[in-house]
């Protein structure tokens, strides 16, 4: 397993996991969504560029924490691609007085998971998407949040 990890310069954001701890949520989302051993890019950016990739992309320019492209096993290189605000997590995990590395551990094992074929449009799906999410969480030493 790949996993190719690129930090934004020079936009003065804390880097609240370490790269080990962002292969692993990697790692393991991909792992319990069927797709171990996926050669996996994460570009880490701010909410202003996450947010003009969501509106060129996917027509909603609302700001995001986490956006995955599957670009097919038969490219060279990395088969998908992640990117993830560390802004974001770092705004979120503030307002709700949580941790920012658990935080941003959720948007990688979001993000890798919606590359195992997961969706959270509909309650249904959304709903075991959570579960798979907290899943995850729980192995890489995440306890569960209490939900608000």
């Amino acid at each position: 397993m790949s996993v190719q990890i690129a930090w934004p310069e020079g936009a003065g954001l804390r880097q609240p996991l370490d790269e080990a701890q962002v292969a692993a949520a990697v790692e393991r989302a991909l792992e319990h969504g069927g797709r171990a051993g996926l050669e996996v890019s994460v570009v880490f950016t701010t909410d202003a560029e996450l947010a003009r990739m969501h509106g060129e992309w996917l027509d909603d320019a609302a700001p995001t924490d986490v956006i995955a492209f599957d670009l097919g096993e038969d490219l060279p290189g990395p088969a998908a691609e992640l990117y993830v605000s560390l802004e974001r997590a770092q705004l979120v995990a503030a307002e709700r007085g949580g941790d920012p590395g658990r935080e941003l551990a959720l948007y990688l094992v979001h993000g890798a998971l919606h590359l195992c074929g997961h969706d959270d449009r509909e309650p249904a799906e959304r709903l075991a998407m959570r579960a798979a999410e907290s899943e995850v969480l729980a192995t890489l030493g995440y306890p569960p949040e209490d939900p608000f």
